[in-house]
């Protein structure tokens, strides 16, 4: 057996213990019902990917009905859908990793066609920089703390269907996001205006989301923070103002910071003259205080172990685990020439890839997701 220390086990402060420290992070698979309901292609593909890893997160679920932001997306924001939600935690337990739910809001970055004729709602009625996109409605103070209970409510149906955790997904530029940014938020009330009012949401979500787990959930249930370290708006975040709201999240309770990067090792966007990778600025703050869950491009054993060497606790690998499942079991085993680092059409039906997943990998990751001609 290898003695990579990506294979040690984890603790949690809370008690939680994980078999190793490779996570699979969140990734769209598109291929839940019309409705949000858990399809039973989308178990098999967790179920599949549960066998090595220590942790396995789920794509995001939407916590309400406007918090939708793609076709075949989870959701968590009716108590019918905790029937098919148990059926999917269970699979991904009984292989063994941690059962994490992702859960977020769209805000902007849907559509009316998305939301069946409703206005997307952002903090501030500001439209993204991307194209085809619309000008969303500002939700009112009354609707913010609406959408706050929403992330709690569907924390309890997460820990009514057996989840071991749930993961805020305040990343990636949707609602938590849009609320913490200078570019979508606007506002000059609480929810607003300076760097520390533009904190009040996302602090707010946590505080919602720690409380229901305090009251309904196991003291080993997991709460985890996804974040965005820069955007490259201009006004919008920058490393600096991440670096001042990691604190708050970390004092309002998260288990975990998952760090959102498309390279792990890459510097900033807007400072082409810092050559400090940002995940670095950011362990620096954290400081073991919780651990870190660091993603972006890595593959292969040498590049999940220099995670792991330069003090991370955690190394997150997305897509190579959609072309892989059996990584850290062909590692274990001694069998690393094994390894599959290409994604072949002819495997589709082995790995459990759906077609709806498929297509929206050759709309935009055929490079990075390498996928042969075969």
């Amino acid at each position: 057996m290898s003695d990579y220390k990506f294979l040690d086990p984890f603790t949690f402060a809370n008690g939680a213990t994980v078999r190793n420290r490779i996570v699979m992070p969140p990734m769209t698979e598109r291929s839940a019902f019309e409705d949000g309901v858990v399809s039973n292609d989308e178990i098999e593909y967790y179920r599949k990917r549960a066998g090595g890893v220590g942790i396995e997160i789920t794509g995001c679920a939407n916590v309400s009905e406007l918090g939708k932001g793609f076709e075949g997306e989870l959701a968590v924001n009716k108590d019918q859908d905790v029937a098919q939600l148990a059926r999917l935690a269970s699979a991904i337990k009984s292989r063994g990793a941690k059962a994490i739910l992702q859960i977020f809001d769209a805000g902007r970055m849907t559509n009316s066609a998305i939301l069946r004729g409703e206005q997307p709602v952002s903090a501030s009625a500001v439209k993204a920089l991307r194209p085809d996109s619309e000008t969303p409605r500002e939700l009112s103070e009354e609707e913010v703390e609406e959408v706050i209970k929403d992330f709690g409510s569907a924390t309890k149906r997460a820990i009514n269907a057996g989840f071991d955790g749930v993961e805020i997904h305040g990343a990636n530029t949707y609602l938590i996001q849009q609320f913490f940014s200078p570019h979508s938020n606007r506002r000059r009330d609480q929810w607003g205006g300076t760097l520390d009012q533009r904190m009040n949401f996302p602090v707010g979500v946590v505080e919602e989301v720690r409380r229901v787990v305090n009251k309904y959930a196991p003291a080993t249930f997991i709460v985890g923070y996804r974040i965005s370290p820069e955007e490259i708006e201009n006004p919008g975040i920058r490393i600096a103002d991440t670096l001042a709201l990691i604190p708050s999240l970390i004092e309002s309770g998260i288990d975990y910071l998952h760090v959102s990067l498309n390279q792990v090792w890459q510097t900033s966007a807007n400072d082409k003259t810092d050559s400090q990778p940002l995940i670095e600025k950011i362990q620096k703050v954290v400081d073991h205080k919780v651990p870190m869950i660091v993603v972006g491009q890595i593959t292969k054993p040498a590049e999940a172990e220099k995670v792991i060497a330069d003090g991370f606790e955690f190394a997150a690998m997305g897509q190579e685990l959609i072309r892989e499942p059996n990584w850290v079991q062909k590692v274990i085993a001694g069998d690393e020439d094994a390894i599959r680092y290409e994604l072949s059409p002819s495997d589709l039906e082995e790995l459990g890839i759906t077609t709806p997943l498929w297509e929206f990998l050759n709309q935009g990751f055929s490079k990075t997701i390498h996928i042969t001609s075969a």
